[in-house]
């Protein structure tokens, strides 16, 4: 959503876990142009509630992070295997 093509967009999700409660969150991704290809960045948010944020969302905060990594990771590397 939120698509300013070619500078900038944001990809979002929502889950509910019953009692356990219900996370939502996304990340703002901005492109823009280097010498080298293009430069990704990106800024990751989550909101929690019910059980699952009172097991900390310091916790969730970190996972969703670390999530966001490995997604832009695989991401880059798919990217370049294609541009080969």
């Amino acid at each position: 959503s939120d698509k300013v093509y070619p500078e900038r967009y944001r990809i979002s999700g929502e889950g509910k876990g019953g009692i356990a409660g219900f996370a939502s969150g996304g990340a703002n991704v901005h492109l823009s142009e280097v010498d080298e290809g293009t430069n990704l960045k990106y800024d990751v948010d989550a909101q929690i509630g019910g059980k699952i944020d009172q097991w900390g969302s310091r916790l969730i905060n970190s996972t969703s992070m670390k999530l966001a990594d490995q997604f832009f990771k695989t991401f880059v590397e798919m990217a370049a295997e294609r541009a080969q």
